[in-house]
């Protein structure tokens, strides 16, 4: 969403310059180590002046796999890692609220009811 400058650079980033880092939601994690990372922001219309939602799609590499489907995660920009990826994971900022549930039970019954006699 926002351009922030944190204290999570790693030493030496002093003479390289300040990265860019930003605040997303993971939207994929279906990929090893890798998450598929959604920033959401709001462009105002330039003729009508109205809010609309745009969004910045960012693949970001995830060494530990640590974060999942609807986590708020904050990442780094970096140097290409591959083909789609040029940006790390710095953090977590919120779990999902669904990450710790367990999946609902199916509708199909287990076993027939028991005939009548």
């Amino acid at each position: 969403m926002a351009e922030t400058d944190t204290n999570t650079t790693p030493a030496g980033a002093a003479e390289r310059g300040t990265r860019r880092t930003y605040v997303g939601v993971v939207t994929s994690d279906k990929m090893t180590k890798t998450r598929r990372v959604e920033i959401g922001r709001l462009v105002k219309h330039a003729r009508y002046g109205k809010y609309i939602k745009r969004r910045t799609i960012c693949y970001a590499h995830d060494e530990k796999n640590e974060s999942h489907n609807g986590d708020t995660v904050e990442i780094m920009e970096t140097r290409p890692l591959s083909k789609l990826k040029a940006w790390r994971l710095v953090r977590v900022v919120k779990k999902s609220p669904l990450a710790g549930t367990p999946p609902p039970p199916s509708a199909a019954p287990d076993a027939a009811p028991p005939a009548a006699t």
